[in-house]
C-alpha cells in the first residue's frame, strides 16, 4: 500500500496525463530491480547500530548498478550475472568510464582512450544480451567535455594538458561525442536495452546548450536523457526544465534548424506571457506557471516555446534522479566559503520520490535511484583547502564510500517519509 501511495503521489505531483513511455522497457507499471547485491547491502555488513539499520532499510529500495571500470571481458562478466538474476524486473546499469571522466575531479578514471572505451562498450552491451536493462550513459558525460567551446564561445575550464590540442594535435571534445554516439549505437543493437544520455541538472547548462550536446550525442537515436544524476535540484523543477529540452531538440531539429541560442531556458524567464521581462529562476522553491515569485514562474518560458513551436510537439524523454532531492538544492551561507560546492554532500537534504515508471507525465518515462543514496559525493573542502568539510566538521568519505551520516540525515529528512517497515 505504501508504494501505491508514493506512486500516486508522483503521479500528481509531474502532471495529470497518462503517461506513454518511450520504450516498453520502461512502460508504465514496470517493475524496477533491486539488486539484494548492492553495494548499499555490501555497505551494511560492515556497519553496525544505527548505522547498519539505515542501509539495511535503503537497500530495500530499488538503486542502480554502476560500472566503472575493468576489462571488456570483466564488464561483460559483471553485466550478465547482472542481467541474469533480475527475472522480470528490469536494472538500472550506469555506465562511468568514458576517458577523463568528470575532468579528473572527484570521481577521476575511465578508459584509457577511444579505442579502449569502444571495446569496453563492446562488453557492456554484448553482457546485456537479449535482457531488459535500462542504461544510464555516463553522467556528467555531457556537462564536462574536455577542451570545448560552447554555444556562448568561450572555452570551458576542462582543459587536461594530456588532452591539449596545441600538443597532441586531437580534438578531445570530438572523441567526447565521437564515443558516446558510438555507445548509443552499440547499445541500441541490443533487442531490449534503452539507452539515456546526460542532459545534466537545472543549475547547470542552460536549456539550449544542453539541447545541443544532446543532438551532437546521438540522442535522437537513444531513447532519451537523464537528469539531476547526483544532485539535489527539486523533482518539478526537472521535469519543467527536461520539458524545455525535449521543446528546444524539437525547435532546433524540426523548426529552426541548429538555432539551439534561442531556445528559452532557466536563466532567463521571458516571454509572451510576462511581457519578456525575464529574471533567472531560483532553485530554491518550485518552479511553475502559477508560481507568484517572478523567481520560481515560468510561463514567459512556456509561451515562449508555444509561440515557436506552433503544431510541433516535443517527443525526446527522460528520466529524472530523485534519489536524494526531497529537500531540494542547498542554499549555502553567503559569504562563508570561496566555493561553497553546493553538490557536494550539502547538510540537510533528504531522499525524494520512490523510484517508479509511474510518472503521469508522458515525456518522463521514470523517476529512478541512479546516484546511491547514502554513498558520498566527495571530500568536500567549500574552497577552504580540507582536509574536514567545514560545513560539516568532518573529513568526507571519499566519491562513492559510504557515509553514514548522510545516509542519516537522508532518512530522516526523506520527502515524501519513507516507510520503515
Amino acid at each position: 500500500m505504501a508504494a501505491l501511495t508514493v506512486c500516486a503521489l508522483g503521479a500528481t505531483l509531474l502532471g495529470g496525463s497518462p503517461a506513454w513511455a518511450s520504450n516498453d522497457v520502461l512502460a508504465p507499471g514496470t517493475e524496477l530491480f533491486n539488486d539484494p547485491q548492492s553495494t548499499t547491502k555490501e555497505a551494511a555488513h560492515a556497519l553496525r547500530g544505527q548505522a547498519k539499520r539505515d542501509a539495511l532499510l535503503l537497500s530495500k529500495i530499488p538503486s542502480s548498478t554502476w560500472f566503472t571500470d575493468g576489462s571488456p571481458a570483466e564488464v561483460e562478466t559483471d553485466v550478465r550475472r547482472l542481467v541474469k538474476r533480475t527475472g522480470e524486473k528490469v536494472p538500472v546499469l550506469v555506465a562511468y568510464n568514458i576517458p577523463f571522466r568528470d575532468c579528473a575531479l572527484y570521481s577521476a578514471g575511465g578508459a584509457l582512450g577511444v579505442d579502449e572505451y569502444k571495446a569496453w562498450i563492446d562488453g557492456f552491451a554484448a553482457g546485456i544480451g537479449n535482457e531488459e536493462a535500462a542504461v544510464v550513459l555516463e553522467p556528467d558525460g555531457l556537462g564536462v567535455i574536455p577542451w570545448y567551446t560552447p554555444l556562448d564561445g568561450q572555452l570551458e575550464r576542462c582543459r587536461p594538458p594530456e588532452y591539449d590540442p596545441e600538443t597532441t594535435g586531437r580534438d578531445a571534445a570530438a572523441e567526447r561525442f565521437e564515443m558516446l554516439n558510438y555507445a548509443v549505437d552499440r547499445l541500441k543493437q541490443q533487442p531490449n536495452a534503452v539507452v539515456y544520455l546526460d542532459g545534466t541538472n537545472t543549475s547547470w547548462l542552460n536549456v539550449g546548450e544542453a539541447a545541443d550536446r544532446l543532438v551532437k550525442a546521438g540522442v535522437e537515436r537513444a531513447d532519451g536523457f537523464f537528469l539531476n544524476v547526483s544532485n539535489y535540484e527539486l523533482t518539478e523543477n526537472s521535469v519543467a526544465y527536461g520539458t524545455w529540452i525535449s521543446r528546444c531538440i524539437a525547435y532546433a531539429t524540426q523548426v529552426a534548424t541548429g538555432d539551439y541560442a534561442s531556445c528559452g531556458n532557466q536563466y532567463w524567464s521571458g516571454g509572451p506571457a510576462n511581457d519578456w521581462t525575464g529574471v533567472t529562476l531560483s532553485n530554491q522553491g518550485i518552479w511553475s506557471p502559477t508560481a507568484t515569485d517572478p523567481a520560481l514562474n515560468t510561463a514567459g518560458i512556456d509561451s515562449r516555446y508555444d509561440l515557436a513551436l506552433g503544431d510541433v510537439e516535443a517527443t525526446t524523454h527522460f528520466v529524472v534522479d530523485t534519489s536524494r532531492n526531497g529537500r531540494g538544492a542547498w542554499a549555502a551561507p553567503a559569504g562563508v566559503y570561496p566555493d561553497a560546492e553546493t553538490w557536494c554532500n550539502p547538510p540537510h537534504r533528504g531522499l525524494g520520490l520512490r523510484p517508479t515508471t509511474d510518472t503521469g507525465n508522458e515525456l518522463v518515462d521514470a523517476l529512478l535511484w541512479i546516484k546511491i543514496p547514502g554513498e558520498s559525493d566527495g571530500e568536500c573542502f567549500r574552497g577552504l583547502g580540507g582536509p574536514e568539510d567545514p560545513e560539516r566538521g568532518m573529513v568526507d568519505p571519499a566519491a562513492g564510500q559510504w557515509f553514514p551520516e548522510q545516509a542519516r540525515e537522508l532518512i530522516e529528512l526523506a520527502q515524501p517519509a519513507l516507510d520503515r517497515r
